[in-house]
């Protein structure tokens, strides 16, 4: 089967961190590598990467984007999943991967990501976004979603792709400050079908319980939208704060 290599982009993660890469400890079957990539983060992020044995790169330019990038440039594994700093997986994550990058009609995947804390689900945003996955494409790129199968996934889902086939499409944008997930979903489509499995893994709520349910839908939302319709990212990264 081909190997996975798991690549966790980080700036400041050390609250949510060491969960993260717990869950990776006990895959089966493991993944060839998990590579932190840092974006120069000042708390103790690095030092609880290496404490669980990761493989930490540090970053020659900070932004999610071109992290993922520098951790695909060191990536040895035929299949790419990229990870946050605060999601949890399942243990047959690498198998669920294998056997979905099996078709070869198949470009990339994710998964319905569960928003939660510790004393709650945030079940309207998980649902919504889950939905998200298909009515954007449907509302906004129609004929590619017809005629290309593409899914709009964002980072929260844990995107994976073949490593040949994200570089052939370019890899992420690096100069895009947020949306670069979906922007690579659009740019895989033309290799073969996006999917979202009937699985899920589950993200911090943290962003919710600071911004409050209505402000930060309301921002999910417009960032969404107005990216579709071609504002760029870079001009609604303004809207998105970096919350930790």
């Amino acid at each position: 089967m081909s190997k996975v290599s798991i690549i966790i982009p980080v700036l400041n993660e050390a609250s949510c961190l060491g969960r993260t890469l717990r869950c990776m400890q006990v895959l089966y079957p493991a993944a060839a590598e998990i590579i932190v990539v840092d974006g120069g983060s000042t708390d103790e992020t690095v030092a609880i990467a290496t404490q669980y044995r990761a493989t930490v790169i540090i970053a020659e330019q900070r932004g999610r984007a071109s992290q993922m990038n520098a951790g695909a440039e060191v990536a040895t594994g035929e299949i790419l999943c990229f990870v946050h700093g605060d999601t949890s997986v399942p243990n047959d994550l690498i198998d669920v991967m294998q056997q979905t990058l099996a078709n070869p009609k198949v470009a990339g995947g994710g998964f319905i990501s569960i928003m939660a804390g510790a004393q709650t689900t945030r079940w309207s945003i998980t649902i919504h976004n889950a939905i998200k996955t298909h009515y954007a494409p449907l509302i906004f790129r129609p004929h590619l979603y017809f005629r290309d199968g593409l899914r709009i996934l964002f980072g929260d889902q844990v995107i994976f792709c073949r490593r040949c086939d994200f570089f052939a499409c370019g890899g992420f944008d690096a100069t895009m400050p947020i949306m670069e997930d979906a922007d690579l979903c659009l740019r895989l489509s033309k290799l073969g079908h996006i999917r979202q499995l009937n699985r899920v893994v589950q993200c911090s709520d943290r962003r919710v319980a600071q911004l409050g349910l209505f402000k930060a839908n309301l921002i999910y939302f417009m960032i969404g939208f107005f990216w579709a319709a071609g504002v760029s990212a870079t001009w609604l990264k303004q809207f998105y704060e970096d919350i930790r």
